[in-house]
């Protein structure tokens, strides 16, 4: 069926409320490429929404789902337990930057880690208050949408939401944002909204996905350990896009020489089958009493078979090397770029969660038509890529790590003349 009548079929037959970037349909996939019904080969920068950082069907993870396949699917592990879900939580426990005997409880999706760290954190301290940031994105479920500091398109019409959620300000120099600001807006929530004793969590992303790929300075993240230190607070890093080599380290918490309470993962964790975690402290973690957390679906046997040859592809084919040098050869191409095109305003990230960031041409105001236009352009030439920030002015990068020297070139030649256009 040509693709004009799927998508009448799609209008007919699904809400408009799930918006669909693309105008095709996905026939198969391999690593960095995906192919449509029609046969036309586009290159995947992506990446699912950066869930595939070994790419499509990596060979290890299509190998473990296909062996685990054919001993069972389910079982739901809160009835009948199975070995794979502890073998990948002590994995976990020890790739965590957390220092200490930490523990695992596995989920299904980015939003469902979210939730369950919040609850962990007010079943550990007794205190419901969480403080998250402007630009921040932790999912479409109604406490997701709480924390997440942007409105549209994830909270019009979704209210009220639940209470005792606060928003302060993420430090952003290129918006005008310092980290003294920062902390002062989360002094002044203290002030004005809620004392620091009522506070249980401040949730923050190691680099902000949704908001735009800013990452976290080191000295904001130490003064936020510190705040929380002060305050009896717990700190959750939400490393659900960050997380599995995407920042070129396993976790992008391993950038700063602090830690956090609580992280919670996602995403690239099992290769395109869903899965998340939260991993924290032992005795954070253990604070829920039994039957307090888990899922029907948590911890599925499939994806942790896929999440298990996950980890294995990230360590055995040096994929944390491999995004440091795919992103280095990424913002080179981009930098290379600013003399021509004045309306690049910035190129960042590290490893290889890079962006651009696009202002109107001698000014500070965002360029939201200009970074539509590249992404255009870049799509009708075969490249797929994403949009972000709050101003929706801001291209990321989502890749696959694994994918071939001479497709990333390609990718590149395509990006470059879309931008150039």
């Amino acid at each position: 069926m040509n693709p004009q009548e799927l998508m009448q079929r799609k209008a007919n037959a699904t809400p408009r409320g799930v918006g669909v970037m693309c105008s095709f349909f996905a026939e198969r996939a391999k690593n960095a490429e995906i192919w449509d019904t029609e046969g036309k080969r586009y290159i995947d920068f992506a990446g699912g929404i950066g869930v595939l950082n070994t790419g499509h069907l990596h060979d290890k993870v299509q190998a473990a789902v296909a062996e685990q396949l054919n001993k069972f699917s389910h079982t739901c592990y809160q009835v009948v337990p199975y070995e794979l879900y502890i073998e990948v939580a002590e994995q976990l426990n020890k790739l965590a930057p957390i220092p200490g005997d930490n523990k695992t409880a596995f989920y299904t999706t980015g939003a469902e880690a979210v939730e369950n760290a919040v609850k962990i954190a007010r079943a550990a301290t007794g205190r419901p208050g969480i403080i998250a940031f402007g630009g921040g994105f932790h999912g479409r479920t109604l406490m997701g949408m709480a924390l997440t500091g942007k409105v549209a398109p994830y909270k019009i019409g979704f209210g009220p939401f639940p209470s005792d959620v606060y928003h302060a300000l993420f430090p952003n120099p290129l918006h005008g944002v310092s980290i003294e600001e920062s902390i002062a807006s989360i002094e002044k929530l203290f002030k004005y909204d809620i004392e620091a004793t009522r506070v249980a969590a401040i949730i923050f992303e190691p680099v902000q996905g949704e908001g735009g790929f800013y990452q976290a300075p080191a000295e904001w993240v130490r003064a936020l350990r510190a705040l929380c230190d002060a305050h009896g607070i717990l700190l959750i890093a939400d490393e659900v896009q960050a997380g599995f080599a995407r920042t070129g380290k396993f976790f992008a918490m391993e950038h700063y020489d602090v830690a956090a309470d609580l992280m919670t993962m996602a995403k690239s964790m099992a290769g395109g089958f869903p899965i998340s975690a939260v991993v924290g402290r032992a005795s954070v973690m253990d604070a829920p009493a039994p039957g307090g957390l888990g899922g029907t679906y948590a911890g599925s046997p499939l994806a942790l078979a896929a999440a298990k040859a996950v980890i294995s592809a990230i360590q055995e084919e040096k994929l944390l090397e491999r995004a440091n040098k795919l992103g280095t050869q990424l913002k080179e191409t981009l930098n290379g770029l600013k003399a021509e095109i004045p309306q690049i305003a910035d190129v960042r990230g590290p490893g290889a969660m890079i962006a651009v960031e696009f202002n109107k041409a001698g000014s500070h105001d965002a360029d939201a038509e200009f970074a539509k236009k590249v992404q255009t352009k870049a799509l009708e030439s075969g490249l797929i890529l994403l949009l972000c920030g709050v101003y929706g002015n801001v291209v990321r990068f989502l890749f696959p790590l694994t994918i071939e020297d001479e497709i990333f070139e390609e990718a590149l030649q395509k990006l470059v003349a879309a931008i150039k256009a």
